[in-house]
């Protein structure tokens, strides 16, 4: 009953956005048949578009997993963004660095973007939980951090800088490289890697003792504290494997799409791994048809562009009017939340 709700406030929720969407085009002077046709077609229109749309979800799935994972804890990740360039980089390091035999090496490298992940989401972690220090304003800083490191690490005067012409390292060895479905396409491997963790995820949150404790401290770390869950502990290891999901998917993104770090690769998966999570209700398995969603937005509004039936910013704006309409409804229950765990805290103190 609850899922068959969940749905329909989501299809409602769609219906309003391009609803929206239309009267902006309207009033704008677009067509809004027009503008959603070939948005449609920007996304699925042939097997290239299809895709390419499921390449643009495949880190965002990772990011979202990183989202509602700590989400689940009563913690907001908001530096999935810069968990993902630290396992991307450290990623690439391995894959250029380390001689191996090939899946091994692919294998390796992807296990160092994670832990390069985790030990960005272990920082704010641990500062949340031994000194109190909000998390939210810690891994959006250390977000900028890790962007500008990566950058200057890849820049001219920088130690990992491989070619003349851009600020990128050296391609990565054949031996680490993701497999792709099709030659031709970048749709790789990674996007299964991305399913199994949702599902590994989903167990993991739902049927072990650690997922319980994990979720009783999200609902109430109070009283989770009173059963004798050590809630600092708890808080840690959330965000911390939290900082390894979305550095996993950062390596993914590298060995798989782009087969070397590139200076300023994302677009804002990070960010966009926020309204992914929120979409899916914070359920790991809803992560992978709203990571699918935000591909569709993504590469569709490419295609609204490239056809010139709508400008980029026009493009932007409809992304981001269907994410808000989608996200608005979760937003509005954790702010009610919010407010009503503070106005128990108030009335408890003497």
């Amino acid at each position: 009953m609850r899922l068959v709700k969940e749905l329909a406030l989501v299809g409602v929720s769609l219906l309003l956005a391009f609803a929206v969407g239309a009267l902006v085009a309207k009033v704008s002077g677009l067509s809004p048949l027009a503008v959603y046709r070939e948005l449609v077609r920007g996304a699925f229109g042939d097997q290239y578009r299809i895709f390419q749309t499921l390449t643009q979800a495949t880190p965002i799935m990772f990011t979202s997993l990183s989202f509602l994972l700590a989400f689940r804890c009563g913690l907001f990740n908001i530096g999935a963004e810069g968990q993902l360039y630290m396992g991307a980089f450290f990623g690439a390091w391995a894959g250029f660095t380390f001689v191996l035999p090939p899946y091994l090496h692919t294998a390796v490298a992807l296990l160092v973007g994670a832990l390069a992940g985790a030990f960005w989401g272990f920082i704010p972690a641990w500062l949340r939980a031994r000194r109190g220090t909000n998390e939210f304003v810690t891994t959006m800083m250390l977000s900028y951090v890790a962007v500008y490191f990566t950058s200057w690490l890849v820049s001219p005067r920088g130690p990992y800088h491989g070619t003349q012409w851009a600020n990128q390292t050296v391609r990565v060895l054949a031996s680490a490289e993701l497999p792709r479905f099709v030659r031709g396409m970048q749709l790789h491997w990674g996007l299964v890697i991305a399913g199994l963790f949702a599902l590994f995820l989903w167990y993991f949150l739902f049927r072990t003792p650690r997922g319980y404790e994990i979720r009783a401290v999200g609902q109430n770390p109070r009283a989770a504290q009173y059963a004798g869950i050590d809630v600092p502990r708890v808080m840690i290891l959330s965000l911390t494997l939290a900082g390894a999901l979305a550095g996993l998917g950062g390596a993914a993104e590298i060995l798989g799409t782009h087969r070397r770090f590139i200076e300023f690769f994302s677009p804002g998966y990070g960010w966009d791994g926020i309204a992914g999570g929120l979409i899916a209700r914070a359920h790991p398995l809803a992560v992978i048809p709203a990571a699918i969603l935000i591909g569709a937005l993504r590469a569709g509004g490419m295609g609204m562009d490239r056809a010139g039936v709508a400008p980029s910013d026009f493009v932007t704006l409809l992304q981001g009017i269907v994410i808000f309409f989608l996200v608005a409804p979760e937003l509005f229950r954790v702010f009610r939340r919010l407010r009503r765990e503070r106005r128990v805290l108030v009335h408890s103190q003497p």
